[in-house]
């Protein structure tokens, strides 16, 4: 969530910034600052209220003492019309406070000044690109059809047990996903990042806290009864960790890492771009979550991308990283770098990592702070990426690795797996 105080300060600032966006956001911001104007001008009548009540208490007090009971009781019936408005006022606080927040959970977070200009995915800036596209050898299949040829992965069961995008994972399959987790988690704690087990279901505040809600609840599957929502990624419970803390400066930066299965509901997608692995409902995914200084953040970041790089280059996938531009941006993020791999049979891209900036926008809705060497509390920065995401790497090594004779495991997994081919 945007700081009001930033708003209210920087109006046309934030309208042209939410623009690179593409959101209108006048209207938005002028109810914003309107109804933090309401907000600040009632709680100082209430003050003014409550401040005057407590001068008049004293003195029925002092009149008491000294036997002018008829003045005391003439004061006594104004501190009782005092506290009567006093309670008007606090109720009417309430309804500016809660009608605030809800407008600010509105606006998205601002992008970064190096945000490109753009609207769909085709304008996203290609940063970076690196390995050779192998050459398949004639007959090479898509992924879909080498987890059929295989049996490694069942689409039909999964749809019997749950529904369409839940697959089963058999097999050699099913020891490669571990094998990839075991991996990812290895190389994350490798690098610094602390290992949690958290839950897969998260309450309201939890999904707000991190910006899931009000931006994708027809994304997150919601169990109506208890209220909870299946996470769509880890970084919603990691990050919640530390909702309503309040850090010291020599703590910075925390490093978290973990690893759950990923609930989203993909409404509306359909055709061949999300056949196979390529989108489901359910998913494995293996996060990095950071809180930092603000001073270091984009630091962090670059960090962030080095680190997932360093994966890609260890599994010797074709890659590309897109600096994403203002209109293919999630809600909550300032900036963000999207990681692809090529699928050779596919003859396409497939994303298999984001890593954001949110700066404060995270921080601010879970009072996420630290103190710093004055002793001041400031807003901490959250920052996060997919350390990867399963599936399209696996679509990725099914496809990029097939030979005639079966599909290679990376040199890299085979520690992991056993074996150093499926066939």
């Amino acid at each position: 969530m945007l700081q009001i105080s930033y708003i209210r300060e920087n109006k046309e600032k934030v309208i042209t910034a939410l623009a690179k966006k593409h959101m209108d956001a006048k209207s938005i911001v002028e109810d914003v600052i309107q109804l933090d104007e309401n907000r600040r001008s009632t709680q100082v009548a209430l003050d003014n209220t409550l401040a005057e009540a407590n001068k008049l208490s004293s003195a029925i007090g002092d009149m008491m003492k000294n036997g002018e009971k008829a003045k005391a009781e003439i004061l006594k019936q104004k501190t009782a019309q005092l506290k009567e408005t006093s309670k008007e006022l606090s109720e009417k606080l309430d309804i500016f406070a809660t009608e605030l927040t809800q407008k600010m959970y509105l606006l998205p977070n601002l992008p970064a000044d190096i945000v490109p200009e753009g609207k769909t995915p085709e304008e996203n800036l290609n940063v970076f690109q690196e390995g050779a596209i192998p050459v398949l050898h004639e007959g090479a299949l898509p992924h879909w059809e080498l987890i059929k040829k295989y049996d490694i992965v069942d689409f039909e069961l999964g749809t019997k047990i749950t529904a369409p995008g839940f697959p089963v994972y058999k097999g050699k399959g099913a020891k490669l996903q571990r094998a990839l987790v075991s991996y990812f988690l290895d190389k994350n704690t490798d690098a610094g990042y602390k290992e949690y087990q958290v839950p897969h279901l998260v309450n309201e505040a939890s999904a707000f806290g991190t910006g899931q809600l009000p931006d994708k609840e027809g994304q997150m599957y919601h169990d109506a009864k208890d209220d909870l929502y299946l996470i769509p990624t880890a970084e919603v419970p990691v990050t919640n960790i530390f909702r309503d803390v309040i850090l010291n400066e020599n703590e910075l930066p925390v490093l978290c890492t973990g690893y759950t299965p990923c609930f989203r509901r993909e409404a509306g997608s359909w055709g061949a771009h999300v056949r196979g692995l390529n989108r489901l409902h359910q998913f494995d995914k293996v996060e990095i979550v950071r809180i930092e200084h603000p001073n270091k953040s984009y630091e962090a970041l670059e960090s962030m991308v080095e680190h997932v790089k360093g994966i890609l280059q260890e599994l010797k996938l074709p890659y590309r990283i897109l600096r994403l531009c203002g209109g293919d941006m999630g809600f909550a993020s300032a900036l963000t770098y999207d990681f692809e791999v090529y699928s050779t049979a596919q003859e396409r891209w497939l994303e298999i990592s984001s890593v954001s900036n949110f700066e404060t926008f995270q921080a601010n809705r879970l009072k996420l702070r630290f103190k710093d060497k004055d002793g001041k509390n400031q807003l901490a920065h959250t920052l996060n990426g997919s350390s990867l995401a399963l599936p399209r790497v696996l679509a990725g090594i099914l496809e990029n690795y097939q030979t005639p004779e079966g599909i290679v495991i990376p040199e890299v997994l085979r520690p992991y797996t056993g074996f150093d081919i499926i066939n």
